[in-house]
C-alpha cells in the first residue's frame, strides 16, 4: 500500500525498526531507532506492534505528500508539525487522507523524531530487520536515507477507532544537560583516576557525533601509566564508552560491531534513548550504578511501556471493557530527567 511520496527528505531521514540482531559476527551492526522508546510509542499511537518500522528524522524533517488514508503519529524531538499548513500536535495520532501535505520542521528540543503510519513502513526485511544501515547500504530504502521522489509503502493495518494522544505529563522532556547512568567496565581496570574524572566532570557533545557513536569533549580520561593505548579488538555494544588515544570519551551506539580501545564504562540501555536526543553543545554527566540497579531500571521501563500500551488500548475499547482493562494495569510511563 502506498503511504507517502517524499517531496523533500530533511537533513537525515531513514527507515528504522527495533534493530537487526544476531549478525554482528558477520560485521553487521544492530542499527534500529536510536530513541527506541519514542519509536515504540509512535507505533502504539497508530495501533501497530512496537517493532514496526518508522521513519527516524534527525534535526530537520521532511515534506511529504500523503498517498492514501491512514493514521500517523510523530513522537520524539519537538518539531514544528503541519498538515496542510495547519499546526498539528505531536505525541498523538492524526488521520490523513490522499493528497494531504505533511511538513515537519526543525527540532527546537531534542534531536530525533519518529513518524509512524498505520501498518508500519513496508520495505524489504534484510537479515530480519527493515532498519537502514547507512554505511553498509543495507535495509531501508535501497540502503540509504530517503530522497526526494521516493515512494514509501506501508503494510496493511486497521485505522484507529478514535484519535489517541499521550498526555503532556507522560511525554519526556529533552534537556540541555543529560544524566547517564553507567556500569564501570569492562576495562575499568585500565583506569584509576580516569574513572573519577569521567564521573565527576561534565562532557560536551561534539559535532562529530552520529549513529555510530557520540564523541564527547571534556577533561582527558587518562589510563594508568603502564596500560597499553589499545586492546585486542573485541565485540562492542551500544553504550560502551571507549577512550581512544586522545583521551576524549566516545559513547558507542548502534552502527559499530568491534572496537580496539579500552571501554571504561557502559551506559545502561534504559538511558540510551536520552542520549539519542542530545545535540552538539549539550552537556553529558555520568553516574555509576551497579548491575542490580540497571536491571531494576530496565524492568521498570519495560513495565511502563507495557502499561502505556494497555492504557492506549483501553481508550479505543468499548465502554464496557475499559474499566476491566484499567483495573489490570494502570499507566505509569513518566520519563525521568534524572
Amino acid at each position: 500500500m502506498r503511504a507517502f511520496q517524499i517531496i523533500s527528505p530533511g537533513a537525515l531521514t531513514t527507515v528504522q525498526d527495533q534493530g537487526r540482531t544476531g549478525h554482528q559476527r558477520l560485521g553487521i551492526p544492530l542499527s534500529g531507532a536510536l530513541d527506541s522508546d519514542a519509536a515504540k510509542i509512535a507505533n502504539l499511537l497508530v495501533g501497530n506492534g512496537i517493532d514496526r518500522a518508522v521513519l527516524e528524522i534527525t534535526l530537520l524533517g521532511p515534506q511529504i505528500e500523503i498517498l492514501g488514508k491512514a493514521d500517523i503519529a510523530v513522537t520524539g524531538a519537538k518539531m514544528d508539525l503541519r498538515l496542510n499548513d495547519q499546526k498539528v500536535e505531536m505525541w498523538r495520532s492524526v488521520r490523513v487522507e490522499k493528497g494531504d501535505r505533511l511538513a515537519i520542521g526543525a527540532a527546537s528540543s531534542g534531536c530525533r523524531a519518529y513518524l509512524s503510519v498505520t501498518g508500519g513502513i513496508d520495505v524489504p526485511k534484510i537479515m530480519g530487520s527493515r532498519s537502514t544501515y547507512h554505511a553498509g547500504h543495507i535495509g531501508g530504502v535501497s540502503g540509504r536515507a530517503i530522497q526526494a521522489g521516493d515512494i514509501i509503502r506501508r503494510s496493511a493495518g486497521l485505522l484507529n477507532v478514535k484519535p489517541l494522544r499521550i498526555p503532556e505529563k507522560w511525554r519526556p522532556a529533552y534537556m540541555n544537560e543529560v544524566a547517564l547512568r553507567v556500569i564501570p567496565g569492562p576495562q575499568d581496570d585500565f583506569f584509576d583516576e580516569g574513572l573519577d574524572t569521567l564521573l565527576n566532570n561534565p562532557y560536551t557533545v561534539t559535532p562529530d557525533s552520529n549513529r555510530m557513536g557520540y564523541r564527547l569533549s571534556g577533561p582527558p580520561v587518562l589510563p594508568k601509566p603502564d596500560m597499553p593505548s589499545s586492546i585486542i579488538s573485541e565485540p562492542s555494544l551500544p553504550g560502551g564508552i571507549q577512550v581512544p588515544a586522545d583521551h576524549q570519551p566516545i559513547v558507542l551506539l548502534v552502527e559499530q560491531t568491534v572496537g580496539g580501545y579500552a571501554k571504561i564504562a557502559t551506559v545502561i540501555s534504559t538511558d540510551l534513548p536520552r542520549l539519542a536526543q542530545a545535540t552538539p553543545g549539550h552537556r553529558v554527566r555520568f553516574q555509576a550504578v551497579d548491575l542490580d540497579t540497571a536491571h531494576t531500571l530496565f524492568r521498570g521501563r519495560q513495565n511502563d511501556l507495557e502499561q502505556l500500551a494497555v492504557w492506549l488500548t483501553s481508550q479505543t475499547a468499548p465502554a464496557c471493557c475499559q474499566i476491566a482493562l484499567l483495573n489490570v494495569k494502570r499507566p505509569r510511563y513518566t520519563p525521568s530527567n534524572d
